[in-house]
């Protein structure tokens, strides 16, 4: 009697624990199949591949992405990697495309396997377009957003403009391998150079987050204390330099960064940060698709887009909202 107790109970127990699996993974088959043929039912199916999936700058080139979408009736997956990695980045390029999309947007770039699938898309018959960041080298379709080097430029502008006398400047740039990345900071030398009274004293690196930022600055400040600038390549860059700038009560350090987060506009506003670079990251996105859906529809499309660039401080924000 015991021995059937014990060999139903385990019978029972399998049937539950069988009934859980199939229940679990019948869900996961539903849903993946209810997102594919949601998707199916549009015109097409794009993914745009950001560099970090929850940064407020890629959320704005998410928006404009999905209400160009709305308009030309296109479905827009927007998958990526939590954080900055360039690794998961290239992987999620590489599920698009055996994915059989219709189209992908991604952050360019020069890495070697991203240049490697563009030119497979390509051969796929799947557009690719690059945004925020070009891969000038490869196959894709064209590039939509920032020019950066220009934007960069401009900074080093802002700086000359804005200060007299000698300044000692720190760089705080997102990510050395970054090529956007790189062309700010390439331009905003070249705005510089020429200038005797600035000299660049060193830059530090950021890996694209606030308290990267704080930790840069913070080392570029106590190695030269003589800093009378900063300069912030990346969204987050300005908060983190303005932070370190105002816990060593340095009122009087210069600060210039790069876009429109609430946060640089109230720093702005403060006069923590006396300038920032804006870009248009939602025009990024509304373009991107636009030039996919004409390239589907067999138009041309101009190879590059640039995207306005201008530098706001705080008299502008006063005059018009940002």
């Amino acid at each position: 009697m015991r021995v059937k107790v014990i060999f139903y109970s385990g019978l029972f127990l399998s049937f539950l624990c069988a009934s859980g699996l199939m229940l679990y993974f019948g869900k996961e088959t539903f849903h993946v199949s209810s997102e594919q043929r949601k998707a199916e039912e549009f015109a097409y199916h794009f993914v745009l591949i950001p560099e970090e999936v929850d940064n407020a700058y890629w959320r704005l080139v998410e928006k404009g992405a999905r209400d160009a979408a709305k308009v030309h009736g296109v479905y827009v997956d927007y998958i990526g990697p939590k954080q900055a990695n360039r690794e998961e980045h290239v992987k999620t390029f590489h599920a698009a495309i055996a994915g059989r999309v219709d189209g992908i947007m991604v952050q360019g770039g020069e890495d070697p396997a991203l240049l490697e699938l563009l030119a497979k898309a390509k051969q796929k018959g799947i557009p690719a377009v690059t945004v925020d960041t070009d891969s000038p080298k490869s196959s894709r379709a064209a590039y939509i957003g920032t020019n950066n080097y220009y934007a960069g430029f401009l900074a080093g502008q802002a700086l000359l403009k804005d200060t007299s006398g000698s300044q000692y400047v720190g760089i705080v740039t997102g990510r050395f391998q970054s090529a956007n990345q790189k062309l700010r900071v390439d331009g905003f030398k070249a705005a510089v150079q020429q200038e005797k009274r600035i000299q660049i004293m060193g830059i530090e690196e950021s890996n694209i987050t606030k308290i990267g930022a704080v930790e840069a600055a913070y080392r570029l400040m106590k190695q030269h204390p003589g800093i009378t600038a900063l300069y912030g390549t990346s969204a987050l860059d300005a908060a983190g330099i303005a932070g370190v700038a105002t816990y060593l009560r340095r009122d009087d350090m210069y600060v210039i960064g790069f876009d429109t987060l609430p946060e640089t506009l109230a720093l702005i506003k403060a006069e923590a940060v006396r300038a920032s670079v804006t870009q248009n990251p939602y025009e990024m996105g509304y373009k991107a698709v636009e030039s996919l859906v004409k390239i589907k529809n067999g138009e041309s499309v101009e190879p590059l887009q640039h995207t306005p660039t201008r530098v706001i401080r705080k008299n502008d924000l006063v005059k018009e909202p940002v």
